[in-house]
């Protein structure tokens, strides 16, 4: 459940009233980069309101916007308001301090969308936009040299440091003369009947695949049953009988 956050409400007893406006892209990124952004002018035509906004000269340089370094290239200054009702609808604007702090900042009275006028110097603008939306992400580069720094992870997964354990361990084992890994064998097979190459490496210190070539002339590997993926001797290899010659001659 999520922590209950106390809303500043003292906004609604001084009927602070607020307009809700749309604006362009490259408008709303210009505002974010100056504290005086241009006029609002507010006038009378044939009875009716008019709203227009004039963007700040310092903000009209397209530079700024799409990052073109062209000057005569200028973002559109005018920009008449278009008025839309509420339509009934009840809105609010709330604001959010730096301590997470919420607080109402009024209620919506006029909706307006914020629309530039369509001259030379913002179809360029659409253009030039246009333009940036369809660069690809990701470039190819042919490159003059080859690379020779190596960049390493700065972590290691558990998994990474338990295989170069393993690949240490491993190519420090020696093959030893055949005749002593059988002793081994035959030493440990005395002691238990089963036993899962993994074991017979630690036993031996001898590498697997040189192990796994032993096995396979002295020694059948169970792939199922009750004593699956362990190895045991061949008969004729043994000085015990196993529980199943046992069972067979008591028959």
């Amino acid at each position: 459940m999520s922590d209950k956050t106390e809303v500043n409400l003292s906004g609604v007893k001084q009927s602070k009233g607020v307009w809700l406006v749309k604006v362009p892209k490259y408008l709303s990124q210009q505002w974010g980069k100056a504290t005086d952004v241009g006029k609002m002018i507010i006038g009378k035509k044939q009875g009716k309101t008019e709203v227009r906004f004039s963007l700040s000269a310092e903000l009209s340089a397209l530079h700024s916007a799409v990052g073109e370094k062209d000057a005569s290239l200028q973002v559109p200054r005018d920009h008449p308001f278009t008025m839309h009702p509420v339509g009934g609808q009840t809105m609010a604007v709330f604001s959010q301090s730096s301590t997470d702090g919420i607080s109402l900042e009024g209620m919506v009275v006029h909706r307006a969308e914020c629309r530039p006028v369509v001259n030379d110097n913002y179809m360029k603008l659409k253009k030039l936009q246009l333009k940036e939306s369809t660069k690809p992400q990701r470039l190819s580069q042919q490159l003059e040299k080859a690379i020779t720094t190596v960049f390493k992870p700065v972590a290691n997964h558990d998994f990474n440091l338990e295989y170069e354990k393993k690949k240490k361990t491993e190519g420090k084992m020696v093959r030893a003369e055949r005749q002593v890994v059988l002793d081994m064998l035959f030493s440990a097979f005395e002691r238990h009947q089963y036993y899962n190459i993994k074991d017979l490496v630690d036993i031996t210190r001898q590498p697997v695949t040189y192990l796994k070539e032993i096995m396979r002339e002295i020694g059948t590997y169970n792939s199922k049953g009750a004593h699956k993926s362990t190895w045991e001797l061949k008969p004729e290899y043994r000085h015990y009988q196993s529980a199943e010659e046992e069972e067979t001659e008591a028959a």
